[in-house]
């Protein structure tokens, strides 16, 4: 089966590679991919799968029964792209002003569809069903997976059991081309938003002797403060990142403005510290403004969960991945402070996120996610569309 799926993947892979230029050059933002959608369903629907759609608004769901009973899979691959003007200059760069796929979208809905055209091929060996889910909106909060969720992706239907596992895969351009990456328990941040306004008396820069509190003064104070939060309170072992990115303080050099605003992110890979950060934060903004003499509050918009990758399904990916690329192909991931909605798949079912290297600095493709300039090496397409479908044979066998 392994050299037939390899056979099956090299055979599509024009197809796929198509499919991932189209998607790219016409990019949609969060719960816009209505083009995008209607392409998956078109390349779908000749494959004789299940379809559903407008689920989460533009979602698809594909579902593949195969010949015998057994358990059900779930593979999800997201559809946006992001608000980044594109600087590339290759023939499919984006035709929508201001979008641009710069995090992989289009390669990983593309894969998915070329898992979708193998699988199909391949149903009566198949002992189970396969659900393939298009996601809407992973860029942007509250996201799409929630949504999702919310409408039944994970719930037994039609006489097919809810799905006992659920995959993913993402790109990454510091992966070399050829490799799959893997790391089991915690891989990825939870992503909290915070914003913190400041409030002072404001005044004549000349004569800050005069007003209670400088607010600038007190926001430096409370930036420098948050460190505390990571640096004394956090367990050691528990990966943690606070940073503020912006910082709006609109007084002039004669002028201490009465509002100061700031901006930034809190990441951890712990749910219960997380939280209890939280409390941590507040009491940090709201106490260091007091003892200058101003006010402070700050609000956290919680974000992404962060994401476990489980042990059994992880050690399943790890071992497909050296029986499909090689061992000496296999990468074992460091932890990564991005967020992925993926995590809420992860927390409702065991499975693995695990990562397709598309690096290639001989060809110049060295540009990092959400930058202009990224793109991949599309010989990736040649194994992700190819080793997902392989993951999930090796699944349905092994639980069969």
């Amino acid at each position: 089966m392994l050299r037939e799926i390899q056979a099956l993947s090299e055979e599509i892979f024009p197809e796929v590679v198509r499919l991932r230029r189209t998607i790219h050059a016409n990019p949609e933002l969060a719960f816009e991919e209505y083009e995008t959608a209607r392409l998956v369903v078109e390349t779908l629907q000749p494959l004789g799968l299940e379809l559903q759609t407008g689920v989460a608004r533009t979602g698809v769901v594909a579902t593949l029964r195969g010949a015998e009973s057994g358990p059900t899979v779930l593979l999800r691959a997201d559809m946006d792209a992001l608000p980044i003007p594109e600087e590339n200059d290759f023939d499919f760069r984006s035709r929508n002003p201001g979008k641009m796929h710069a995090c992989g979208h289009d390669a990983h809905t593309a894969s998915l569809l070329g898992t979708a055209m193998i699988l199909s091929r391949l149903r009566d060996r198949l002992r189970g069903q396969v659900r393939m889910v298009f996601q809407p909106s992973e860029e942007k909060l509250p996201g799409g997976a929630q949504a999702m969720i919310r409408e039944g992706v994970l719930e037994a239907s039609d006489g097919i059991p809810a799905p006992a596992v659920v995959f993913a895969q993402h790109v990454q351009p510091d992966l070399p081309v050829g490799t799959i990456g893997v790391r089991s328990g915690m891989y990825m941040a939870s992503a909290d938003e915070l914003y913190i306004t400041v409030r002072a008396e404001g005044g004549h820069a000349a004569a800050p002797h005069r007003l209670a509190a400088d607010g600038v003064l007190v926001a430096a104070h409370i930036i420098v403060a948050l460190q505390s939060v990571v640096s004394r309170n956090a367990p050691p072992d528990v990966p943690t990142v606070l940073s503020i990115g912006r910082v709006l303080a609109e007084g002039a050099t004669n002028v201490l403005p009465p509002t100061v605003r700031m901006e930034g992110t809190f990441r951890a890979m712990d749910e219960d510290w997380r939280f209890r950060a939280h409390a941590l934060i507040r009491r940090v903004v709201e106490q260091t403004a007091r003892a200058f003499g101003a006010e402070a509050d700050v609000e956290i918009v919680v974000g992404y969960p962060a994401l476990y990758n489980h042990e059994e399904p992880t050690a399943l990916v790890r071992e497909a991945a050296r029986e499909y690329v090689g061992p000496e192909r296999v990468v074992e991931l460091e932890p990564w402070f991005a967020s992925e909605d993926f995590a809420y798949f992860l927390q409702q079912r065991p499975g693995c996120f695990y990562r397709i290297g598309t690096g290639n600095p001989e060809k110049g493709i060295v540009y990092g996610l959400h930058t202009p300039r990224f793109t991949i090496d599309e010989e990736a397409l040649r194994i992700a569309p190819g080793f997902m479908a392989y993951l999930t044979w090796r699944y349905l066998q092994s639980a069969a």
